[in-house]
């Protein structure tokens, strides 16, 4: 099964809310998010093995691709981001560095592969809180009939903001520049609900980090071998 993209959802919100902001975007993530403490957790949650086929989606300017390669370099990577600036920035990151990353300027569907095998680890970071809530759901589900039996999605983003400070940080920096609709449903602790209903299990937040723009939630979760998959 594959997401149909609506031609609706195919307007993105550029990295910093504004296209002319992007070449800025790396050094805000680094200075406002704590970008450091969630990427090293992402790491440890993917454990990024030889041979893994790895599908980062929405991998912007490539940084966490350059951390999975300086992790493990036999780790096979696609980024897919529909924003053209940033996969430019991402693909010279990838060739200074001597990574075989390859990036793909698109909408994550569920066609992607890897030298035509499907992924067997999904990972996507601070993209979820910038789409509507169908588009949320429709990737989530999407990863999940992607995904291998005892495939892993590791998502890091903005989560349940669960105290009076992080909430007023999130609303006066993310919500600013990403708007109210969008990003509420996550500021609301949506995100493991989704997962659960897209079938995922074992959903467990690895961590969370507090920055000055609101908490960021690392999830992971798993693929697991269900009676509708034993049916196909």
């Amino acid at each position: 099964m594959t997401g149909k993209v609506d031609a609706e959802e195919q307007i993105y919100t550029p990295p910093l809310g504004f296209a002319a902001l992007t070449p800025l975007y790396d050094a805000a993530i680094a200075v406002f998010t704590r970008e450091g403490k969630w990427r090293t957790h992402i790491i440890s949650a993917l454990s990024p093995k030889a041979g893994d086929l790895i599908l980062d989606i929405g991998s912007g300017t490539g940084r966490l691709a350059e951390k999975i390669y300086r992790a493990e370099p036999q780790a096979r990577y696609l980024g897919i981001d529909p924003d053209k600036a940033a996969a430019a920035i991402a693909r010279k990151r990838a060739a200074k560095n001597g990574s075989t990353a390859k990036f793909c300027v698109r909408f994550f569907d569920g066609t992607e592969a890897i030298e035509n095998t499907p992924p067997n680890k999904i990972v996507s970071s601070l993209v979820l809180h910038q789409t509507p809530l169908t588009e949320k759901r429709r990737i989530i589900q999407c990863a999940y009939d992607t995904l291998p039996v005892g495939g892993v999605f590791v998502l890091a983003d903005y989560g349940l903001q669960n105290t009076a400070l992080m909430r007023f940080m999130f609303r006066l920096s993310v919500q600013a520049l990403d708007g109210f609709e969008n990003t509420q449903p996550n500021a609301n602790g949506v995100l493991p609900e989704l997962f659960e209903q897209s079938g995922f299990s074992g959903i467990a937040e690895i961590a969370n980090v507090a920055t000055p723009t609101g908490s960021i939630s690392i999830l992971r979760a798993l693929k697991p071998e269900t009676d509708r998959e034993r049916g196909r």
